[in-house]
């Protein structure tokens, strides 16, 4: 029997493999990556200054510790050229530039995503640095610890952007912040929630530039940098960080006429439009919705396991509250579905608000809690909530 494939290296790949090891510990298992398929969990690349940790001690183990650790061969520094649905099979490459070809009884795409880059004019657009990775982080630490004046600007005001500038303005940095949303978390919060949470950010120094976007990065005779933007305005930086968003890896799917549209489209068993195909984490547009975050990842893992080995498992997704990693303004989000007609009831308490997404019916379908004393209540509320997407395929 060919080996079961991985390709990818980030938090969905290793999850994948580690759930399948745990029911079974003697299939063939391979994963190729582009990497150095260093272990790490992506999440704590925006808290690693308040956490005093620096870039090599993020990672949790090597290519060799993890393939010991989960009996699976690693081929790292490997890109898959293109996928043979029909023929199961990979053409690859390598560093050096030899081909191979990797045989797979089935296959999980697992190959994440990658930040979205504005079309930015100016001789310093080149080097406004993205952190999708370990590798991007060291690069970004590298140039943050030889700015003398540590201005950062950080473009996008999202989930990743205000982690960012929460965790940079907590180690002595001057942080500004840009989007062209009127508020920041703009997917994630009501605008009176967003308010709030942005005033309170606020009160640690961090500045809030709404309303418009950059147009240009120039860089001057002393390596800092001036940021115009479409507004008019002008800010002087050591740094620029665009955290701007993610967009599903594709290209690989797509030349396997696999279907895609958002993301690698699944249904709910992660199964593609290709025979022993299967996708899960970033890219992964699974029933038509995209969660980029860790639990559901987790949810992925699990139910992929039990299909690659034998079992026949959709993914559960339960409710899944996304914690922001913002100590300034401590706060957790379950978002109501897209397509969920729903109205806020808002509870001000004195360190922040609970505010409840109630349907129609009175169903609760998402909260945001933010402050300590809101976020007590998270487990009770979480429990309220319907399942996203029902547990069938």
């Amino acid at each position: 029997m060919h080996p079961i494939v991985i390709i990818g290296s980030g938090m969905a790949g290793y999850a994948a493999a580690r759930e399948f090891r745990k029911l079974n510990t003697e299939q063939e298992l391979i994963m190729i990556c582009a990497d150095d398929a260093a272990n790490y969990a992506k999440p704590t690349l925006s808290n690693a200054f308040t956490g005093k940790k620096a870039p090599e001690q993020i990672a949790l183990g090597d290519a060799a510790k993890m393939a010991a650790q989960l009996n699976m061969k690693i081929v790292n520094h490997t890109w898959v050229k293109s996928i043979e649905a029909q023929a199961h099979q990979l053409h690859l490459e390598n560093a050096d530039g030899a081909a191979s070809m990797q045989d797979y009884s089935k296959l999980v795409l697992a190959v994440g995503a990658n930040p979205i880059r504005l079309a930015i004019a100016g001789d310093g657009s080149d080097d406004i640095h993205v952190v999708n990775s370990l590798n991007d982080y060291k690069a970004f630490r590298a140039h943050i610890d030889e700015c003398h004046e540590k201005r950062v600007v950080i473009l996008g005001a999202g989930l990743i952007g205000c982690e960012f500038a929460n965790d940079l303005q907590n180690t002595g940095h001057s942080v500004t912040v840009i989007d062209l949303a009127p508020q920041p978390l703009g997917r994630m919060l009501p605008a009176h929630a967003a308010e709030v949470f942005k005033e309170n950010l606020e009160k640690t120094g961090i500045h809030f530039v709404l309303g418009t976007t950059v147009e240009k990065v120039s860089k001057d005779q002393h390596g800092s940098y001036f940021v115009a933007l479409a507004s008019g305005q002008s800010l002087k930086a050591d740094a620029v960080l665009s955290a701007i968003g993610l967009q599903p890896n594709t290209a690989l799917a797509k030349a396997a006429s696999i279907h895609t549209r958002r993301g690698v489209v699944t249904n709910a068993g992660l199964e593609t439009s290709q025979a022993d195909i299967y996708a899960m984490g970033d890219c992964a547009e699974v029933n038509g919705t995209l969660l980029p975050y860790v639990m559901p990842i987790m949810q992925q893992a699990r139910a992929l396991a039990k299909t690659l080995n034998g079992e026949q498992t959709a993914v559960h997704y339960p409710a899944m509250p996304v914690a922001v990693k913002t100590p300034a303004a401590p706060l957790t989000v379950l978002p109501a579905p897209v397509d969920a007609d729903v109205s806020w009831e808002t509870e001000t308490l004195e360190d922040g608000m609970l505010a409840k997404a109630v349907d129609a019916d009175g169903t609760l379908r998402g909260f945001v809690l933010l402050g300590a004393t809101a976020g007590k209540q998270r487990l009770a509320l979480t429990k309220l909530v319907p399942d996203l997407i029902p547990a069938a395929i």
